[in-house]
């Protein structure tokens, strides 16, 4: 290997692409070539030769300000801002205007060095890998330096064309209200959780967002999430009807990719669960031999059919243990490149691992953690669901209900900063001086933070016996917020919303 290789470039064609531009001035013309250049997202880092990077950057920032470019206006330029000696004088500008006879090639030269550069790019960010890699003080944990790897290389293909002008933004949401507006029936804006009242608090799951689900241990935090990701895997609501699962209301009943990241739970555990709970088998009386032959005769029967339903089913599971947040969201990126996820669950957010800032305390890194959870949801476009435990503080309030409260998440208040959605769950009957502490099905879903909707409590079912959740009918519902006088929405009352 030759370490002293020249980087891929084409000086010929930038000095070509700048004459190009000049000479628009000469021309009919005006800023055509200028034009494609910002419409490709050219910047002075494109350009390899720092001469012809310079000369680049000040006509970018004369076409920004409105200012006649030729090549004695960016002669001027150049001389004012004192750079004119350093890139060889006026000599070196009229030589640019000499190199091209037609601007009619421009686009073909913009290729050219586009093409180029990537390939430095990718050059400069092995050197830094390699870099990273023979300093172990400063990175003691490769994965560290796997992860940031794997994110340096994936921003070199997702550069340029990801941001929406303001006036296509706006025609965009317009577009989404009025579908609204002209819709004959309710829809939802995300992804539907297979739990029709809490939906209809959340009109679904969205993109970019970033949804906690906080609890006290043992009392169905990661039951409910994985609930919801079989909903959207499965694309089918949650609450047994007739004996099967009826489809999503309100989205495309289709199913949906769905990656889990299980920290505390192995792969074989979640199964297991998973595959109990859609047949109604209790693995205790299983396990303990208490079930007569009719009854495991009717759960085999439930059990195979079970199976055969989930196991072509779309969602990928990795259970490493102690990952690094970093390395988390290199192994999200891939499976949204391989597979399209549209869902990702973290279980929990607590035994994430950000070596970096360890040492500064758990507080801190905690927070870096939530943030970077965060930024993957905005990066990929999907809803991110993260568990997250609660202190005690809940029970030491003196309050009969112990109702939870976001300065109760755990260990970080940057976790109640950077959710979208915040879920308090909790179960009367675990609390002897609730109220409802006799009705041990009653599951409540505290919606505490909601930035795009509405707040407040979705009474459901949870049954023990199978860990599962399921909708709970409305006259139990003792919360007058949520008996209305308008007529309840009925399945066939959604539509699918085009967009999503």
């Amino acid at each position: 290997m030759n370490d002293m290789k020249t980087p891929p470039s084409n000086v010929e064609a930038e000095r070509a692409l700048l004459g190009s531009i000049l000479m628009d001035a000469i021309g009919r013309n005006g800023d055509r070539v200028m034009d494609i250049c910002l419409s490709s997202a050219v910047s002075a880092e494109t350009f390899f030769d720092p001469r012809n990077r310079e000369v680049f950057a000040t006509m970018l920032a004369m076409s920004r300000a409105s200012k006649p470019l030729d090549a004695i206006t960016l002669t001027e330029e150049l001389r004012t801002s004192g750079k004119l000696d350093g890139i060889g004088g006026a000599a070196y500008v009229q030589s640019l205007i000499d190199q091209v006879q037609t601007t009619a090639n421009a686009e073909y030269y913009l290729s050219i060095i586009r093409d180029k550069q990537p390939r430095r790019t990718m050059i400069e960010r092995a050197a830094r890998v390699i870099e990273r890699s023979y300093d172990e003080g400063r990175y003691p944990d490769p994965r560290t330096v796997l992860g940031e790897a794997e994110k340096d290389f994936l921003e070199i293909g997702a550069r340029g064309g990801t941001a929406m002008p303001w006036s296509e933004a706006v025609e965009e949401s317009f577009r989404r209200i009025d579908r609204l507006f002209n819709a004959k029936r309710a829809s939802l804006e995300g992804l539907s959780t297979g739990l029709t009242h809490l939906d209809e608090k959340l009109q679904g799951l969205k993109n970019s967002e970033m949804i906690v689900i906080a609890a006290r241990p043992s009392v169905g935090k990661t039951s409910l999430a994985m609930n919801i990701a079989e909903s959207v895997a499965m694309g089918q609501m949650l609450t047994l009807k007739d004996g099967s699962y009826p489809p999503l209301v309100g989205v495309e009943a289709k199913r949906r990719p769905v990656m889990i990241f299980s920290l505390e739970m192995p792969i074989e555990a979640l199964t297991k669960r998973m595959i109990a709970g859609r047949a109604h088998i209790n693995t205790w009386r299983l396990n303990r031999q208490l079930m007569c032959k009719a009854e495991r005769e009717k759960l085999t029967s439930n059990l195979f059919n079970t199976v055969s339903e989930i196991k072509d089913a779309p969602l990928i599971i990795d259970d490493s243990a102690g990952l690094e947040v970093m390395d988390l969201r290199a192994r999200a990126r891939r499976a949204k490149k391989q597979f399209g996820i549209e869902l990702i669950v973290i279980d929990y957010l607590q035994l994430c691992r950000c070596s970096e800032k360890a040492k500064l305390g758990r507080q801190i890194e905690v927070s870096e953690i939530s943030q970077q959870i965060k930024a993957m949801a905005k990066e990929l476009k999907i809803p991110v669901i993260v568990l997250s435990q609660l202190s005690r503080a809940n029970e030491q309030r003196g309050d009969r209900e112990e109702k939870p409260k976001l300065s109760d998440l755990r260990d970080s208040g940057a976790i109640e900063q950077d959710a979208d959605v915040v879920f308090l769950l909790r179960r009367p009957s675990r609390t002897s001086t609730s109220k409802d502490a006799a009705d041990e099905r009653l599951a409540i879903i505290d919606v505490a933070k909601n930035r795009n909707g509405e707040i407040g409590e979705v009474k459901v079912n949870f049954d023990s016996q199978y860990v599962r959740f399921e909708d709970r009918p409305l006259e139990l519902h003792s919360d007058p917020s949520m008996v209305s006088s308008e007529p309840v929405p009925q399945p066939s009352d959604y539509v699918q919303d085009p967009m999503l």
